[in-house]
């Protein structure tokens, strides 16, 4: 099967890129974490690929890293989500994130991507976590309750889920903080940067 590709970026989509590969093009779905990471149109660009076979098409998948596409591989295996679920988590939350908040058992924080439910969330919990947290190298960092309460009102506020759980991972783990008070800080920290 198809493991990389190598080659031109032709094509920029908003979730899907076109690679020439000697002469050849190939559409590759990608998430917005794996397409913030290439390059120009025109430009040389590496992807890990996954190919999905269903009856009735054909489909590529690409990821800027091994990370995303390990990530990736565990999502599908779970029932109810598809590769375009799959992709819509990867684009909400970067890999590192997503798995964080899986071994966290961050329901409320995975429910808002967009197209997952809390049933959903709780599955993917139930079905990843005990494997993320032996496989994943860097697991041992679970994210604590407040953080997904502070990301939940960051995104209540209208900013994006990336947004938010970047502000709430710069966060010291005090406990003396109140909710409220951690909330301030990661407006603040975000005005700021």
């Amino acid at each position: 099967m198809i493991a990389t590709l190598e080659g031109t970026l032709d094509y920029r989509g908003n979730d899907s890129v076109i690679i020439n590969v000697g002469g050849i093009g190939f559409r590759v779905y990608v998430s917005g974490f794996t397409l913030q990471q290439l390059g120009t149109v025109k430009g040389q660009v590496f992807l890990h690929t996954h190919l999905h076979l269903r009856e009735d098409s054909v489909s590529l998948y690409g990821f800027a890293s091994d990370d995303e596409l390990y990530v990736f591989r565990n999502l599908i295996s779970v029932s109810g989500i598809g590769p375009k679920a799959a992709l819509g988590l990867l684009s909400a939350l970067n890999p590192e994130q997503l798995v964080m908040a899986i071994t966290s058992g961050s329901t409320d924080l995975i429910s808002q991507a967009p197209g997952i439910g809390k049933r959903i969330a709780s599955r993917l919990v139930i079905e990843l976590r005990g494997k993320l947290e032996s496989e994943w190298r860097d697991a041992g960092s679970p994210l604590a309750p407040e953080g997904a309460d502070v990301i939940a009102a960051l995104t209540g506020l209208g900013y994006s889920l990336t947004e938010a759980t970047k502000a709430a991972s710069k966060l010291s783990d005090s406990e003396d903080l109140s909710i409220e008070e951690k909330i301030r800080m990661a407006l603040q920290q975000m005005a700021a940067g």
